[in-house]
């Protein structure tokens, strides 16, 4: 409790101690000044060449009524000068983080666009419906009340198991945290080394096996590689207690034992994805310092190893923050444990980018009465799940606030000191240029920890768009660097300075790198499982269906 007053005084002594120096100040009240007459004047002399250059004031009814335009313009003016200011507080950085989010929060949830009496769009749907775009929008908004989340694409498109999550499978092994997937074979050949899926727990694994056309695992099952798939449960009441050991020794280790017992080899390919990766890292690092070295090869998507830059989830994470948080659900807390709601987890994620993720259906939605397009990723990210408190909170306490995997043996994980350094197999790391939870020079700061032969390939978008795109799609586009004779840069910059764009995706040059690690060519199995992991049921499983 003391450690949680000293961080919460802090935090206020911090904000408190900001200030804009007087010259930069000037500046932008004479720039605010000059900007604001100059809009009053157009309005008043020519208000036809007022635009708002904002998507959100695209439609026409913005344009066609100067009183809209000006009224778009002004606060766009007032949004850019409350940045500013932000912008160019001096103090402390974190602090300065702080202030500057949540003005960027307050603007952007201030837009006339969000107000049905300032939006000319809604308000002209709502005569021209005779009022029907209002009674849909207020039967959208009754059916999230209800459902506990905001609709973000029309969910009632999407099933699991019907058209997301399709990839043919079996269930093979199932325990309180997770079941393990082996999905049938595409090719009458497979690779002797078999590939092991470890999706983050933060939300379900069919990210990766959304629809046949954007399907890692169908893709990888089409490149000739025997594929299984860790798919974690959405925990209830009966794991509120569980803690990050248990994810990685009855989660990532035993899903590595049966992989390995089932394809019957002593070495797997495996992958993690966001805090998979991180996860998976711990797992390898722990049984390397066992005597087990069970990977072949390690690819980390869009993963933290290093928790230095972290970017906006820097902005959240103190030690008032997390002491709460142990106190409420953490091991010590009065029941042991609890469950983070996956919503509460959802609604911090969507708030990151609220424009793209809560403003724009706030408006859609409710004040215009549609149903927002359907979305395979929309859906799976709207399918949100809990996690259970104590494993929450060691991940918040040993990562994010003090960044203690990177560092050898300043932490254990399933009682032995964990260092990260044993990682020593083939590594390919991939980042995302336009990332806002794993920022891709954060991804970048695992080829300092890993030992072994590395690969970094940096994708265009963000956190899942850049990861989910398909070479048939031929899509945006990635980087990757041919001169590096001397081993990877020791920066991020110095890295993308030696860069070449390419267009398309990245998954080919992925898939060339994995081949060379699977082995040689057998023939597929015919059935799944073996005599001591035999079929559960048909993927996807029961686990994936529970709902948060």
């Amino acid at each position: 409790m003391e450690s949680m007053g000293k961080s919460l005084g802090s935090t206020l002594t911090s904000v408190a101690g900001l200030s804009v120096p007087p010259e930069a100040l000037k500046d932008i009240q004479h720039d605010y000044m000059k900007q604001a007459t100059e809009l009053w004047n157009r309005s008043l002399e020519k208000p036809e060449q007022i635009k708002a250059g904002d998507r959100r004031f695209d439609a026409p009814e913005w344009g066609s009524s100067p009183v809209n335009a000006f009224m778009a313009s002004m606060y766009l003016l007032n949004a850019r000068t409350l940045q500013k200011l932000a912008d160019n507080l001096q103090g402390n950085a974190k602090a300065r983080q702080r202030v500057r989010f949540a003005v960027q929060q307050w603007a952007d949830a201030a837009s006339p666009s969000n107000f049905l009496a300032f939006n000319p769009e809604a308000l002209k749907k709502a005569v021209d419906t005779k009022g029907e775009s209002l009674q849909q929008g207020l039967q959208h908004l009754m059916n999230d009340l209800r459902q506990g989340h905001m609709s973000q694409t029309d969910e009632s498109v999407f099933e699991v198991g019907k058209n997301v999550a399709t990839t043919a499978g079996t269930v093979v092994f199932e325990n309180p945290y997770f079941q393990l997937i082996e999905y049938a074979p595409l090719t009458p050949q497979v690779h002797e080394v078999p590939f092991l899926f470890v999706p983050p727990c933060i939300n379900k694994y069919y990210i990766l096996d959304l629809q046949p056309d954007n399907s890692v695992v169908r893709y990888l099952l089409s490149q000739g590689h025997r594929v299984f798939m860790i798919s974690w449960v959405n925990p209830d009441d009966s794991l509120a207690q569980s803690t990050w050991d248990d994810y990685v020794e009855q989660g990532v280790m035993k899903a590595i034992d049966v992989t390995l017992d089932v394809a019957g080899t002593n070495k797997a390919n495996m992958l993690g994805f966001c805090v998979g990766g991180t996860m998976l890292a711990c797992a390898l690092s722990t049984l390397a310092a066992q005597g087990k070295k069970p990977a072949a090869s390690l690819t980390l998507l869009t993963s933290f190893l290093d928790f230095s830059d972290t970017g906006i989830m820097d902005v959240f994470v103190d030690e008032a923050m997390v002491r709460m948080r142990e106190m409420t659900m953490g091991p010590t807390s009065p029941q042991c444990g609890g469950l983070m709601k996956g919503t509460d987890l959802a609604a911090t994620f969507s708030f990151l980018r609220p424009n793209d993720l809560v403003w724009n259906y706030v408006v859609g939605n409710y004040l215009k009465g549609e149903m927002p397009p359907a979305f395979d990723l929309l859906y799976w990210n709207s399918d949100s799940t809990n996690l259970p408190g104590p494993f929450y909170t060691w991940y918040l306490r040993n990562t994010y606030l003090e960044n203690k995997l990177r560092e050898p043996n300043a932490v254990k994980v399933c009682g032995v000191p964990l260092d990260l350094r044993r990682l020593d197999m083939p590594t390919f790391i991939y980042g995302s240029r336009e990332d806002h939870i794993v920022p891709w020079g954060g991804a970048y700061e695992s080829t300092k920890i890993v030992q072994g032969p590395k690969t970094f390939v940096l994708g265009a978008s963000g956190h899942i768009a850049g990861v989910i795109n398909p070479p048939e799609k031929k899509k945006r586009s990635y980087w990757t660097s041919s001169n590096l004779a001397r081993g990877l840069p020791a920066t991020a910059q110095e890295w993308m300075a030696t860069a070449q764009e390419n267009p398309g995706s990245w998954w080919p040059v992925w898939a060339e790198w994995l081949g060379k690690q699977a082995g040689a060519k057998v023939p597929a199995p015919k059935q799944p499982g073996n005599k001591r992991h035999q079929p559960i049921e048909a993927a996807p499983g029961r686990y994936v269906l529970r709902k948060a």
